[in-house]
């Protein structure tokens, strides 16, 4: 039988990094609502982008963090979005569900740049909350056991 983790309710989480996930999760569904899906990730991140800068919320585009391994750096994980110095956002734009190999795939980013959360963002569904996963760094979560939560 297969081993069943527990949701980590968000609560857990530090409340000014769920205030500011948050933003930047109104702030997608905005572009989304505006333009639908159908188009390039690169016309979502610019939309989104836009979006941020107009609510004051600091971010860095294609953010390059350092893997290391035994204390050297053996190469760099890029994010699409680095926002507030705190989590990061994966934008897609792909008519996909999100998949293991999505939130695997973050989650290393998350330790590499020992970060608690990140965002997908598929734009490419119909409907965003059918494309918007949270994911979580277990090693930051102080014994919480399900690094995903949704």
């Amino acid at each position: 039988m297969p081993h069943q983790r527990k949701a980590v309710p968000i609560e857990a989480l530090d409340p000014e990094l769920t205030g500011v996930s948050r933003q930047v999760i109104g702030a997608a569904i905005e572009v989304h609502k505006a333009l639908g899906p159908g188009f390039d990730r690169d016309v979502y991140v610019n939309a989104l982008t836009n979006e941020l800068a107009s609510f004051n919320i600091p971010f860095v585009k294609d953010h390059a963090f350092p893997v290391r391994f035994k204390d050297q750096e053996v190469g760099r994980a890029t994010v699409g979005l680095f926002v507030n110095d705190r989590f990061v956002v994966e934008p897609l734009a792909e008519r996909r569900e999100i998949d293991g190999v999505d939130r695997t795939a973050l989650r290393a980013k998350l330790r590499a740049a020992d970060l608690e959360l990140g965002l997908i963002i598929n734009f490419g569904e119909r409907r965003l909350k059918d494309g918007l996963v949270r994911v979580l760094n277990p090693d930051k979560l102080g014994g919480a056991s399900d690094p995903d939560s949704e």
